[in-house]
């Protein structure tokens, strides 16, 4: 278990990604492919609904002894925050209510937030932006880990202790590679926030926001669902950048697995996605793919020429003016 990682560096290329050309090479063929763009209706029943099953919860577990409070944060609660959480990068593309109602959208979001127990939303989608437009940019895209990540965690102990930070990791990430100004709507996203965890405490005490809290912390870390973290960008095979996943997590993923398509076409909601894969099958059929997300956290682990260094890096000469 104390076997150092291959990797001492990331895979520096000096070639645009691939899902711009991609995508205008697919439109051109297969036009239709834009009907697919624009919301999706049953997107804020879906959500809503898993909302309110968290609310329900959090009324249940407030009399349960605190082993059971854990037990189902991680096992029930977490699986729906992690959800959730796929539901706001869904909305964060305007695919609850379209472009032309993009507040409605931010605001949603925000409603989508309050089972996770702590404000994500509005900062997700400052920065989610920029994952998109500058993929493995240098200084920019903060989804890829910091030196130190790579550095440190390259044993599969230290690897299996980075999976479990994850949440860590990701919350102050952006403030060391690429800080912004806090946003007003990020400071409505802290008070609705935590207006609503006041009220939950209020009415049902300590437990119910622990379970909340919790259970968002624990299945983003270490858990079979987190295997997508994991799965989306970093480099199994050299020189590919972004994979997809067509396994059956999909289902309370939001389809986050079609990742390779969901790069391509980004304003086509998660739930349209496999009609795309459908539609340009010769595209997607013949490029790496994963089959499990529990086998990608195994690899991340005990694979030495995998972990955090393993993720390709560019250089974008339009950097952080806006």
């Amino acid at each position: 278990m104390g076997k150092t990682g291959g990797r001492v560096d990331f895979e520096w290329v000096y070639n645009d990604q691939p899902h711009t050309s991609r995508r205008k090479e697919i439109l051109a063929k297969y036009p239709e492919i834009k009907a697919l763009m624009g919301p999706d209706p049953q997107l804020k029943w879906v959500v809503t609904a898993m909302v309110l099953t968290q609310l329900l919860a959090c009324y249940m577990v407030q009399d349960l002894p605190w082993k059971w409070v854990f037990f189902w944060a991680y096992g029930f609660g977490g699986c729906i925050n992690h959800s959730l959480t796929l539901a706001i990068h869904d909305i964060s593309h305007n695919v609850a209510f379209g472009n032309k109602l993009a507040r409605l959208n931010r605001w949603f979001a925000m409603w989508a937030n309050l089972p996770i127990g702590l404000p994500y939303s509005a900062s997700f989608k400052k920065y989610h932006i920029d994952h998109h437009r500058y993929l493995g940019g240098d200084g920019l895209d903060v989804d890829i880990p910091t030196d130190v990540e790579g550095w440190f965690f390259c044993t599969p102990l230290r690897k299996v202790a980075w999976l479990f930070l994850q949440p860590l990791f990701y919350a102050l990430r952006p403030l060391v590679v690429n800080p912004k100004p806090i946003s007003r709507l990020e400071v409505v996203n802290a008070a609705v926030q935590f207006a609503a965890d006041s009220i939950i405490f209020y009415l049902w005490g300590l437990k119910p926001i622990v379970y909340l809290i919790a259970g968002s912390i624990l299945c983003m870390g270490l858990h079979p669902i987190s295997g997508h973290f994991i799965a989306e960008h970093y480099m199994f095979l050299k020189g590919h950048e972004t994979y997809s996943y067509y396994g059956s997590l999909n289902m309370i993923t939001f389809n986050v697995g079609y990742h390779m398509e969901h790069h391509d076409f980004p304003s086509i909601p998660g739930s349209r996605l496999p009609q795309v894969k459908k539609i340009a099958a010769e595209y997607y059929d013949f490029l790496p793919q994963h089959t499990s997300w529990n086998q990608v956290l195994w690899d991340f682990v005990f694979d030495d020429c995998i972990g955090p260094y393993a993720r390709i890096k560019r250089e974008y000469k339009l950097v952080k003016q806006e």
